[in-house]
């Protein structure tokens, strides 16, 4: 496949080039600070984009049959107090180009907690969990639901707290409600599920956590 990953440069976004590649896939990484991204193969194509940037999105999907997006976002003392929209916009704005485009599979990272995952929080969780990143959730919220919305053969995964360690493959892919829990899992393994979810149909119209095994 010919993938798309958006916020290619670092964390999951660069884990997610390096396991495409690793899985014979050909990539066009694109972030706003590209050069950031020491990754150098034959099948990588880097583009320096801007998410919220029309043109540039519109570029980026151009005979891709894919598209991973990987945004992220500095905890601060804005993103703590004032609201957060990267998400919601750049998703909104994707979805737009992505029906303009022709390219229907789409597969997003947002993180446990965003959306209907909230409910399988403890009550204590979700008190920290919105005391620090209640501004980026409601946004991570309101992207799935325009996700959802949408056309795409979508597929949202929501990690739980992210640690550097290198991919394990020993990850649980929990698909229910029921059994959704916080825990942890490396950037490394999320990577893993995302590329593979670009591979599988049945993966289209899930939202599952990732947890590691």
């Amino acid at each position: 496949m010919k993938l798309l990953i958006i916020g290619a440069s670092k964390g999951i976004g660069r884990r997610t080039v390096e396991t495409a590649l690793a899985r014979g896939h050909t990539v066009r990484a694109m972030a706003r600070k590209i050069d950031a991204l020491q990754v150098e193969h034959e099948a990588l194509e880097k583009v320096s984009g801007d998410a919220l940037d029309p043109a540039a999105v519109a570029s980026a999907l151009e005979g891709v049959d894919a598209v991973i997006q990987t945004l992220g976002i500095a905890i601060n003392r804005s993103t703590v107090l004032e609201p957060v929209t990267l998400f919601s916009d750049a998703t909104q704005l994707l979805l737009q180009e992505m029906a303009t485009a022709g390219v229907r599979r789409l597969i997003v990272v947002t993180g446990f907690g965003a959306g209907d995952s909230r409910i399988a929080m403890s009550a204590l969780e979700q008190l920290f969990h919105g005391a620090i990143l209640g501004k980026i959730y409601a946004d991570k919220s309101r992207q799935e639901a325009l996700i959802k919305a949408s056309d795409t053969d979508w597929t949202i995964a929501r990690p739980v707290i992210l640690t550097n360690f290198k991919a394990s493959g020993r990850y649980q892919v929990l698909e229910t409600e029921p059994v959704w829990r916080n825990g942890l899992i490396s950037r490394g393994d999320t990577a893993d599920y995302l590329v593979k979810a670009a591979e599988d149909p049945d993966a289209i119209g899930k939202e599952p956590v990732l947890v590691r095994g």
